[in-house]
C-alpha cells in the first residue's frame, strides 16, 4: 500500500526556509539554559537513591507530597519490585543538604522521619541507601558530552568512508542539530508540565543517542539513493539528483517515523512518569531527525558541493570505498 505517488516536491529549493526554523529554535533552546540554567537529575548533580518498603500499598502521589511537605522539591519517586509498595526515592545532592542540615540527622533519616509523619498509618521500612557524590556525578556529565561528541565523530568518518566527505559534513550538522533541538525542548518545557520530568539525566542521555541513531538511519538511506541517482542520470544537474532521491525515499521515511511517533505517543500517556521524559524526547527527536534528513543533510551538502563548484574546485564523484566492489567469488556479495 502506497501513501505517496511520484511526489515532486522541491526539497531542496526550500532547504534555507528550514535552516531559519532549525536556527531559532536551538537559540531559543540556548537562551533558557543560560537565563534560567539547566536542571541536572542526581546522575549528574549528585544526590541520595533510598530503597523502601511500605507495609501496605502506597500511591506515589502520597509519597511525593510527603517528601514535598518535608522539603525535599523535585525528589524522583518510582516503585521497584512486584507490587505497589516498594518505593524508589532519588533526592538531589543540593536538596538533601539543606533539608538536613537544620536537625542534624542524615539524608535518609530525614526522607524516613518525613514519610512517618506524613503518612503514619503505612510504615516504611528501609532497604537500601546509595549515595552519589557530586564528583562523580561531574564525571557523568563529562562522559555523557563525550559519549555524544565521540558518535558524531564516528558517524561523520562512516559516511565520509562509505560516501563522500562532504556527505559526511553534511551528516554530522544534522545530527548535531537534532540533539540540539531535542535538548532545546527539553529545557524549554521542563518544569511547565508537573508531570513531565525533563532535567539532564542518563535517561535523557540515552535518548539523545538514540536519536542520533535514528536520524542517521534515514540519512544514510537518503545518500545511499542519492548516489544510485547519481549514476543512473548522469546528465543531470545535483539539485535535481537530489530531489528526486529525497521524493523517492519519502514513503520510507513518512512511514518509518510514523509508526516510530507512534509506539512513543503510547509510552508517553501509559508510560509513566519516569519514562515519560524520555518519550517526549524522543517524540521530538523523531520529528528532527526526519526533516533534517531531507532538508538539513541533504541541503548542507547541496551547498558545500554547489559553493566548491563556484570556487573551481574539483568534486569527487564518489570515494573508492564507495564503488561496487568485483565479485571475487559466488558467495561473495557486491
Amino acid at each position: 500500500m502506497h501513501f505517496f505517488r511520484k511526489t515532486n516536491i522541491d526539497f531542496i529549493g526550500k532547504r534555507r526556509m528550514w535552516y531559519v526554523v532549525s536556527i531559532v529554535i536551538t537559540v531559543a533552546g540556548l537562551v533558557f539554559a543560560f537565563a534560567r540554567g539547566v536542571e541536572f537529575g542526581i546522575d549528574f548533580a549528585g544526590g541520595t537513591e533510598v530503597q523502601l518498603k511500605f507495609e501496605k500499598e502506597v500511591a506515589i502521589e502520597d509519597v511525593r507530597g510527603a517528601l514535598e511537605k518535608g522539603g525535599f522539591r523535585g525528589a524522583e519517586v518510582k516503585f521497584y519490585g512486584a507490587d505497589y509498595s516498594g518505593v524508589l526515592i532519588r533526592v538531589k545532592e543540593e536538596v538533601k543538604e539543606s533539608t538536613a542540615a537544620g536537625g542534624g540527622l542524615s539524608t535518609v533519616e530525614t526522607i524516613q522521619q518525613t514519610l512517618a509523619a506524613n503518612i503514619p498509618s503505612n510504615k516504611a521500612e528501609l532497604r537500601q541507601e546509595q549515595h552519589i557524590g557530586p564528583k562523580i556525578g561531574a564525571e557523568l556529565q563529562q562522559k555523557g558530552i563525550l559519549a555524544v561528541l565521540f558518535t558524531c565523530i564516528a558517524i561523520l568518518i562512516y559516511i565520509a568512508f562509505r560516501f563522500r566527505f562532504i556527505y559526511g559534513v553534511g551528516a554530522v550538522i544534522a545530527t548535531v542539530h537534532d540533539v540540539l533541538v531535542a535538548f532545546a525542548f527539553a529545557v524549554i518545557f521542563n518544569g511547565i508540565v508537573p508531570s513531565l520530568n525533563l532535567e539532564m539525566n542518563s535517561t535523557l542521555l540515552a535518548a539523545f543517542l538514540t536519536i542520533i541513531g535514528f536520524s542517521v538511519n534515514d540519512t544514510v538511506v537518503i545518500l545511499d539513493r542519492i548516489r544510485e541517482d547519481s549514476k543512473k542520470y548522469k546528465g543531470q544537474d545535483l539539485k535535481t539528483i537530489m530531489n528526486r532521491a529525497v521524493n523517492e525515499t519519502l514513503p520510507r521515511t513518512i512511514i518509518t517515523s510514523g509508526t516510530v511517533f507512534l509506539t512513543l505517543v503510547v509510552l508517553f500517556i501509559w508510560g509513566g512518569e519516569v519514562l515519560r521524559g524520555f518519550a517526549f524526547t524522543m517524540l521530538v527527536g523523531v520529528i528532527t531527525g526526519s526533516y533534517s534528513s531531507i532538508f538539513i543533510s541533504s541541503g548542507i551538502s547541496y551547498d558545500i558541493i554547489e559553493s566548491r563548484k563556484k570556487k573551481g574546485k574539483a568534486i569527487p564523484v564518489e570515494t573508492s570505498a564507495a564503488r561496487p566492489m568485483k565479485k571475487v567469488a559466488a558467495t561473495v556479495e557486491p
